[in-house]
């Protein structure tokens, strides 16, 4: 009888152990279920961001792009400014010389 009581009572014991260590481990799993839905919600979340960021980057690059080519643009025609205003300065000298020349022979008449 006493082995009974004993064996019945060990049993026991050990049953609410393990039944203690079962619900202690169900709820060690379900917390870190939660933690790993956060985390998966917490990198989609962070991969919407890189996208949005990254086509705002690609626009921007796309404007850089066309900044720079209307640069390109206007710095050539400031190349062709430049030398037509050198062309205009040879031609207004060229033709200042011929009033000084046109004056000193009228001078030379008079």
């Amino acid at each position: 009888m006493f082995w009974e009581w004993s064996l019945l009572t060990i049993l026991s014991i050990v049953s609410v152990y393990l039944f203690v260590k079962m619900f202690y481990f169900k709820s060690i799993t379900n917390k870190e279920q939660r933690s790993n839905d956060l985390m998966k919600l917490t990198l989609t979340e962070a991969e919407i961001l890189i996208r949005k960021y990254q086509i705002q980057l690609q626009r921007a690059l796309g404007n850089v792009d066309i900044l720079s080519e209307e640069l390109t643009k206007l710095r050539n025609e400031l190349k062709v400014l430049k030398q037509r205003n050198s062309k205009h300065r040879q031609e207004t000298d060229r033709l200042n010389g011929k009033i000084k020349a046109l004056e000193s022979r009228i001078d030379a008449l008079l």
